[in-house]
């Protein structure tokens, strides 16, 4: 079994951890939400340059791209991070909290990118491999599709790769743990909203309208039916309407009502079904009740399916940097949605989860890791800092130095 405390390449990242949780707090003070990462970005590619690399800046609004080559190899890996924040009041008391109000890195963002930023100077100066590097920073995972934005903008064709690898962190999991899985490891995310419109009215005189409260009352709790009856009982999906608009009044029968729907799904196939399912429901209960509905369908990310392969080869990485006792060979899927999901389905690759902090007696730092993400009172781990950049470090040695035939066995 590996000693993380043995681990050559986790000392190095280690002597040199300050520096990059320095850069991380810095990036959380000045959190960008998707697309206006204009600061992070610069900072970014301004470091890359710096270290030797070749950058291009601007891929897919805000995003950056920095490559080392080394040696003849014709190996090609990629690794990304996301640098978008939310759009949160900040709450987390921390030294470093966000200076813009209503903005924060509560997903840990800044995290990311710090770590990769430490491991791509570790690489720059000290690294063994031979083959291309490409470090991609991306803009606009919360829901800005910048994955999309930065593939249309030519990111594979520019920066093929053979493998492309990220990571994320996850509250609730001991700080550096790090949890792996092969398939469908995140959902598909979609959005719905239900316009009814019916025949407002004189709340006493019921009779002479078509009410949309009731129908839209009549299709919250029949959408409830279909992951419980038309989904495989083995499979996971999620229907959520997060919000019902209608009427200001309580003798007032409104006119219209509307319904915003989050859809989720960790099989493509359960995924087409649940959009036809959905809009047939909610035609047959609004005909039912007297009223029309129009349904605007919203298509989100992808399912996130780790290619075998990569996932395995990402685990033995693990297993090599923080020992068997710190690693999940198979976790368990999420129901929360990213985008790397289009890069996943363009290129093969993993996408891993490195534990931010799980409440213990006498770790108060633990149960600091612990708020969840997209929490007003959340923030990233500094400890991890170290761990993430130096699996990026072994991670790339490993790959752009084992022969072909045995990285794709």
């Amino acid at each position: 079994m590996t000693d993380p405390a043995m681990n050559t390449v986790l000392r190095a990242l280690q002597a040199h951890a300050a520096e990059f949780i320095a850069v991380r707090r810095d990036i959380h003070r000045h959190p960008e939400l998707a697309f206006e990462e204009r600061r992070t970005a610069a900072l970014v590619a301004d470091r890359l340059e710096s270290w030797g690399y070749a950058v291009e800046r601007h891929i897919g609004g805000t995003g950056v791209v920095g490559t080392l080559v080394r040696g003849k190899g014709s190996r090609r890996l990629g690794l990304r991070a996301d640098m978008d924040a939310l759009p949160i009041d900040e709450a987390s008391g921390a030294e470093w909290s966000s200076r813009h109000q209503g903005v924060m890195h509560a997903c840990g963002h800044d995290g990311h990118t710090a770590m990769l930023l430490a491991a791509a100077r570790h690489l720059a100066e000290q690294g063994d491999f031979d083959g291309t590097l490409h470090l991609i920073f991306q803009p606009a995972e919360e829901g800005g599709g910048g994955a999309l934005r930065m593939m249309a903008d030519g990111l594979f064709e520019r920066y093929p790769c053979d493998a492309i690898f990220a990571m994320h962190n996850m509250p609730g999991i001991a700080q550096g743990h790090l949890v792996l899985r092969d398939g469908p490891t995140m959902a598909s995310s979609d959005y719905a909203t239900v316009t009814l419109t019916g025949i407002g009215g004189h709340g006493a005189m019921p009779h002479l309208a078509a009410d949309p409260i009731v129908a839209a009352a009549s299709i919250v709790m029949a959408l409830q039916t279909i992951v419980a009856r038309n989904v495989d009982p083995l499979q996971a999906a999620v229907v959520t309407v997060g919000a019902l608009h209608s009427g200001k009044a309580n003798n007032v029968i409104p006119a219209t009502a509307t319904l915003e729907l989050s859809v989720r799904a960790l099989d493509r196939a359960v995924r087409v079904g649940l959009e036809r399912r959905i809009k047939a429901l909610v035609a047959a209960q609004a005909d039912s009740l007297g009223v029309k509905a129009q349904i605007d369908w919203r298509a989100g990310y992808s399912v996130l399916v780790n290619t075998a392969a990569e996932t395995q080869f990402a685990r033995e990485v693990a297993l090599e940097l923080v020992g068997a006792e710190c690693v999940t060979l198979q976790g368990l899927p999420l129901t929360g949605s990213e985008d790397f999901a289009f890069m996943l389905e363009r290129v093969p690759g993993s996408y891993l989860l490195i534990g931010n902090g799980a409440a213990a007696p006498g770790d108060p730092a633990g149960a600091a890791g612990a708020c969840m993400v997209h929490n007003p009172g959340y923030d990233f781990n500094d400890r991890n800092i170290a761990v993430g950049s130096a699996f990026w470090v072994l991670l790339a040695q490993r790959f752009l130095t084992r022969p072909q035939e045995v990285a794709n066995a």
